[in-house]
């Protein structure tokens, strides 16, 4: 892919209500509507990035298990049946990929491609062992620490807070992040963070073993939520899987300094299945 290549791409931020959840949605291109659209801003693929039946209000939807059914509810209701898909998982979204897989086998899902997986004995790892104690055994003092401090905290403290993050991370962002440092979120982000850790525990072999030929893994190096050893073992399992270790020493949050080169690989590795979807239609 030419680095050197810069197109302009239209952003548009919606919000919808998705399983009872406001959700926001970010779509990349020209098109705004996949089912009304028929001229050639209507695209022939969607490529579904996660970060993470019917649109009927789901029990717990701010855990694990909620999760997975609130993305499976947007797809199977706000995406045309015919769309081919392509999915992007990063670090838990991995596991919530590999769930789409196995709970929607009637979506035409091509490629899916896991970015720094995530996706057994999340407890183990280094990062795994240092925030459990915090999500899962202190989550009640970490809730009243964010009513309490949080709540009462003015938007432009909290707008003045996050700007000095992000200018010592050295990172941009187009979007407003001030919900971070809302209670609601921090509160719903430590429980699931506890569910995760006490959930995603053993790898199902099983739909990796069915989808085999659809993913694409990708591990880091030196990555404490994912040790290199987990690499290692899935690699022993499935010698003719399509499974990468990074080599150029990502971090697992690579989003906050190569986010590019990163888009860059992946668009590099969809060439092969989007030059397809083209021939066919």
């Amino acid at each position: 892919m030419d680095s050197e290549i810069k197109e302009e791409i239209p952003v548009h931020e919606e919000f919808i209500l998705c399983c009872g959840v406001e959700t926001q949605v970010l779509k990349c291109g020209p098109w705004t509507d996949l089912f009304n659209d028929q001229t050639a801003n209507r695209p022939k693929l969607l490529i579904f990035i996660i970060t993470d039946t019917n649109a009927q209000e789901i029990k717990d939807v701010y855990g694990l298990r909620g999760q997975v059914e609130h993305k499976l509810a947007f797809l199977r209701t706000h995406v045309p049946k015919d769309m081919k898909l392509v999915l992007i998982g990063h670090s838990v979204g991995c596991y919530i990929s590999l769930q789409i897989l196995k709970q929607a086998p009637e979506l035409p899902i091509i490629r899916s491609i896991l970015l720094f997986p995530t996706i057994e004995r999340m407890a183990e790892t280094p990062n795994g062992r240092i925030m459990f104690p915090f999500l899962y055994r202190l989550r009640y003092i970490f809730y009243a620490f964010g009513y309490l401090l949080l709540k009462p905290c003015p938007e432009t403290v909290k707008s003045w807070l996050i700007r000095m993050a992000l200018q010592r991370m050295n990172f941009q962002c187009e979007f407003s992040l001030l919900n971070v440092l809302e209670p609601f979120c921090l509160v719903n982000s430590a429980y699931l963070g506890g569910q995760e850790l006490m959930e995603m525990v053993k790898r199902d072999d099983e739909v990796i073993e069915e989808h085999l030929s659809k993913l694409i893994f990708y591990y880091g190096t030196g990555d404490p939520w994912c040790p290199e050893e987990y690499y290692q073992d899935i690699k022993n399992r499935f010698p003719e899987g399509d499974i990468r270790l990074c080599e150029k020493k990502f971090p697992h949050a690579f989003i906050l300094h190569s986010s590019q080169e990163m888009a860059g690989m992946v668009a590099d590795w969809l060439k092969d299945d989007l030059s397809k979807v083209e021939v066919v239609t």
